[in-house]
Parts: structure tokens; sequence; C-alpha cells
């Protein structure tokens, strides 16, 4: 398969160009352009065209769902809405995309599949509220609840980012510090002593030999280190090792009830969004484990799902996980008693994504003197141990 790169008239002569993917030859270009009513007028295959590795934002596609969900509203059919879409699209990559799904929908692709051709751009949860959208006739309003939905974690990541940023930069700066220090500073010292004949204490002489590592030895640091980062990807697609590492995220000291809360609000945010959709629960469980990416959440979902096809209602079979906490349990017993479910759950994870705030808040307010102090125990340490000599040689000139 490949993709063509095409200038067509439409119905009413009006010119108009885009990219075409999946084909195998102009013939199959023109046979398909024809079923919309365009006649090709030229063709050229792409050269470097690779839709699985766009690049593109969370806030454009938030903007594009918002986009999509108001001509929808507004009557406009489907392709028609994706062809307004990919004309005002500035970034390329993206422009191109719209295109691709524009022209699978036409030849007679479902919503789900025509997106879904691009699970690495649109999540899980975004392919699960378009085929209930589509499946049930409410379209707009699935888009519009999927770009709230998306909009709302587009911002806890922002927030997040933001709220580490500093001892992020804090951290940089105090590697490149003990970098300069171990690189140019302590060779000028070494020499120094070396000449002077001044023997060296034992941190003096510790910082020497690793300054004479680093300077000669960098090349085999660097190999390490990519040979790590190599490694580290490896493992990452071992389930069983990813297993592991998702369950210790949930009872590393600190963080533990920060990771167990992130990952609850996700879940439940999902799982009443897509419910609110129509969606049925033990799909709606499904897709929401999916966007969460979590082994221990995959585990619970299972019970979960296998707890409500049995009879139990939703509040009963989240009581049993312990990963959720009694406010969503009480909520979801509230919302089935008042056939409110999907809002009472949305309520739950606005009163969790408040507690993450406020945890971030204070994990924040820990870290920021801790790594400020811990840079200046470790320059001073460096310093101490660059001087230390030099105390002791003024010592016998007296």
């Amino acid at each position: 398969m490949a993709a063509y790169e095409y200038t067509a008239t439409d119905e009413n002569g009006n010119k108009f160009s885009g990219v075409y993917d999946g084909i195998n030859s102009v013939t199959a270009l023109r046979r398909d352009l024809a079923k919309m009513g365009d006649t090709l007028l030229t063709a050229r295959r792409k050269k470097s065209d690779n839709l699985k590795r766009v690049r593109i934002s969370q806030d454009e596609i938030v903007t594009f769902t918002y986009k999509l969900a108001e001509m929808c509203s507004a009557g406009l059919l489907i392709n028609r809405c994706l062809e307004t879409l990919e004309e005002q699209t500035e970034n390329r990559s993206f422009r191109g995309l719209i295109s691709d799904i524009r022209q699978s929908i036409a030849t007679g692709s479902t919503l789900r599949d025509a997106f879904g051709k691009h699970s690495n751009i649109f999540s899980n949860f975004f392919l699960g509220m378009l085929e209930a959208g589509e499946s049930s006739g409410k379209l707009a309003e699935t888009l519009k609840a999927s770009a709230v939905y998306l909009e709302k974690r587009a911002d806890f990541r922002h927030k997040v980012k933001s709220a580490f940023a500093y001892p992020i930069i804090v951290g940089i700066m105090c590697f490149v510090v003990i970098a300069f220090l171990v690189i140019f500073v302590i060779p000028v010292f070494s020499k120094m002593y070396r000449q002077m004949h001044v023997p060296l204490p034992g941190p003096t002489q510790a910082l020497i030999n690793l300054s004479v590592q680093v300077r000669e030895g960098w090349w085999v640091l660097l190999l390490i280190l990519i040979a790590t980062v190599f490694l580290l990807k490896l493992l990452w697609k071992k389930a069983h090792l990813k297993a592991r590492w998702d369950a210790f995220k949930l009872s590393i000291p600190v963080l533990a009830k920060f990771n167990r809360l992130v990952i609850a609000s996700g879940f439940i945010r999902t799982f009443a969004m897509l419910v609110s959709a129509g969606v049925s629960l033990v799909k709606a469980l499904e897709v929401a484990s999916a966007v969460v990416d979590n082994a221990k959440i995959t585990e619970i979902t299972g019970r979960l799902q296998k707890s409500i096809q049995t009879g139990n209602t939703v509040a009963d079979s989240l009581k049993n996980c312990d990963i959720f906490p009694p406010v969503i349990i009480q909520l979801a017993a509230s919302g089935e008693e008042t056939g409110t479910l999907s809002e009472m759950l949305n309520k739950g994870a606005d009163f969790l994504d408040k507690d993450i705030d406020r945890i971030l808040k204070g994990l924040l307010v820990k870290i920021e003197p801790a790594l400020t102090v811990t840079m200046g125990l470790i320059v001073g340490f460096i310093l101490i141990s660059v001087y230390l000599p030099m105390f002791d040689y003024m010592t016998h000139l007296k």
C-alpha cells in the first residue's frame, strides 16, 4: 500500500488537493475518488509518508474534537466536516491524517475504523466514544463530551508538568554545576597540589580520581548510558516486568497515594463518560482499563466485569477493589439509585482531582527545599574537599 498526493475536482468543478493513503495505484485512486463524485486531475506517489509516526499534540486533538462536534451539531455531514477541518488545519501532518480519515469514510469505513487506523494519535477512549455516538445517533453529543474529557486530561498533564518544572530545573542546574567543578575546577587544584607536594585527604583524593575517570572515560560513561536506556526500553516491552513496575508505583513510599488517586480518577472518569454515551458497563470498563494502561487496573477490571455480569451493582463491585476511595463507592451507589450513575461518578472524579492537586502541592513543598539543600550539601562537600589540602599546607607554613 502507498500514499498519493493528488489534485481533483468535485461535482461543481471546484479544484482541491489532498493525500490518499492505503492504495496500490493511480487507477485505484481514480476509482475511489469517482465514488465520491470527484474527478482525478493529477496524482503522484508520496515519497515519505508515514502517518503512524506523525506527532500531533493533545491540544490539537482537543481543538479538532471541539470543532468537529460543533459542525456535527450544526447538521453538517461528517465528510463535509472533515473536509472543512482539513482546509483549516495548519499542521501539515495533521492535515494529511484528516484527509486519510475522510477518504476512508467516503469509501465505506465506519468512523471507528477510519479513526482507529491512527490509534497512536486517537486514544481508546476517543474511539470508544466515536463508536457509541455513531451507533446511537448522538455523534455530536459524544464528540463534545470527548472534547471536554480530553481537555481535562490535557490540563491535568500540563499542571503536573508545570508543578515539577522547578524541581527538574534545580536538578539539572545541580548536575551542571557538579559537572563543571569535576571537569574544570578540580583538575586545576590537582595540578597545583602535585607541584606543592601536599598530602591529600581521602575526600580530595576521591574527587580527583572521579575527575580523572570522567575526563578520560567519558565515552565509556556515554556508552553505558545509551546501553541502559536501550535495555530499559527492551525490558519495558516485557509484560511481566511492566506488571511489576505498575504494582510498585502503587506501593512506592511518598508517591503511592498520589499514583493511586491518578489511576482511580482516570479510570472512573473514562468509565463515566462512556456510560453516559450509551456504552454498556462491561465494554466501558474494558475501554477505561485500556486508557489507564496499568496492569493492576487490568486485573481489577476483569473482576469488575465478572461481578457486574453476575448481577451485582457497580457500587458493590467497586467496593471489593481497594484502589477506589470510599467516596467513589458512595457516589456510585447514589447514582445507581437515582439513575444518574455517570453524573455522580464524574463528580467523584472531580473530588479525586482536588485531592490530587492538594497532594501535588504538598509534595512540591517538600521536594523543592530538599533539592536545594541537597545541591548545597554536594557543592559544599566538593569545595571543602578541594580546599582541605590548602588549609593543611597553610598550617605547615605556620
